[in-house]
């Protein structure tokens, strides 16, 4: 039970108040860091980042042409069960966090909402000498991951343009959805000269 110590009291990580048992308090035990989680996925995915650019490329087109499907189905009744999916597959493969606006494809395969800052523009003046992130020291910095995987992928400018700011009202939807959608439509919309 770590937590932050004040005299004989301390709060956890739940944020409950606990009498103190012992002085003794790990030095990486730390109340604002999440669950430590194992980034090895994460990183073989951001390796692989050529890998994931083609199956996504292959992806998307799959879901585009499916547009009639989706558009008979409903996109709202297809919401759950794509949701359920994508959540699993980029939950495992990337850490996805489901913001609803997913920018894979153009941070090397390195999902920015995984920044304990939430920065989606490249890293802050934190980032450690060895590469780490200065709040959470054992993990990888999520900008320095981005930049070598987009240096693998064909695609890998798209690091350099700005991100506009996440939309929270796109949270817990699928982004594969969105962007089927946002493409398709673009596609159907009569061109002006």
């Amino acid at each position: 039970m770590a937590g932050i110590g004040f005299g004989n009291w301390s709060i956890t990580a739940a944020g409950r108040r606990a009498k103190r048992t012992s002085d003794y308090q790990p030095q990486h035990v730390s109340v604002t860091r999440r669950l430590k989680k194992p980034y090895t996925i994460r990183l073989w995915s951001v390796r692989n980042a050529r890998f994931f650019e083609a199956l996504y490329e292959a992806f998307a087109d799959l879901f585009l042409k499916l547009h009639p499907f989706w558009s008979f189905v409903g996109y709202e009744r297809a919401e759950a069960p794509v949701k359920f999916v994508e959540r699993r597959v980029k939950g495992f493969l990337f850490d996805c966090r489901m913001c609803g606006h997913c920018i894979l494809s153009s941070t090397g395969m390195s999902c920015p909402m995984n920044c304990p800052k939430r920065l989606r523009n490249g890293p802050c003046g934190g980032v450690r000498a060895d590469g780490t992130c200065e709040v959470e020291p054992d993990m990888p910095c999520v900008w320095v991951e981005a930049w070598k995987g987009s240096r693998a992928m064909k695609g890998g400018e798209a690091i350099l343009a700005v991100q506009k700011p996440v939309d929270h009202s796109l949270r817990e939807t699928s982004a594969w959805l969105r962007v089927t959608a946002e493409t398709a439509a673009g596609r159907t919309e009569p061109r002006s000269e």
